[in-house]
């Protein structure tokens, strides 16, 4: 049995699929590829693979992460290659690595994501460098999520400007405590439907 850790693309149309729905295009390109995927014991067995972070609804994505357990030994080009042109379009294989079978799950292992945010409205830059620097300069920033108070800012981990509309954030994400970057624009005043937000990296802890 081996274990391989995949980077992937998620863009397009699917940042509108649910996470459930994305790792059934897993399985399906998996069985078109005709490669041998393992499966958990018991009365119901369940195809053995795991995706690292849920990516929010709207969410597009040139970093995702999934760990997938394959019963015979087999390479991570030909894994790659065979498993080329099964999904639709949206999903792109960047990387394919062999991993121990006895690591941690990769849930456990998601320290920080980064995310660039494209706005969609137009900033005076004195404008834009003014929020980003309140936010940094904020010691609190008390949102509510699911009805609990809990404080963004020391999820912030990076906040910056690339240029006149774009910001780039790196922000913590574990698992009780996940900086969002909707949340990063609401309390810079900005609308999130006025940015289109993607993730480019999921950083593991070591």
């Amino acid at each position: 049995m081996i274990k391989v850790r995949i980077t992937y693309t998620k863009m397009g149309w699917l940042k509108y699929t649910s996470n459930l729905d994305v790792q059934k295009l897993w399985e399906r390109a998996i069985r078109r590829a005709r490669l041998p995927l393992a499966y958990s014991q018991g009365y119901h067995p369940k195809p053995r693979m795991n995706l690292a972070a849920p990516l929010p609804l709207g969410f597009s994505s040139t970093a995702e992460l999934i760990d997938i357990w394959f019963t015979e030994e087999i390479s991570t080009a030909e894994i790659q290659e065979r498993l080329t042109g099964k999904f639709p379009s949206g999903i792109e294989i960047q990387q394919v690595e062999q991993i121990e079978l006895s690591g941690a799950s990769l849930q456990s292992l998601v320290a920080d994501g980064e995310y660039i945010i494209e706005l969609r409205i137009d900033l005076p830059i004195e404008e834009l460098k003014s929020k980003v620097a309140g936010v940094l300069q904020s010691e609190t920033i008390i949102r509510t999520r699911r009805n609990k108070e809990y404080d963004l800012r020391p999820l912030i981990q990076d906040l910056h400007i690339v240029d006149n509309s774009h910001l780039a954030a790196r922000l913590t994400m574990l698992p009780k405590a996940t900086g969002r970057p909707e949340e990063v624009l609401q309390a810079m005043q900005i609308d999130p439907n006025d940015a289109r937000i993607e993730r480019t990296a999921l950083i593991l802890a070591e």
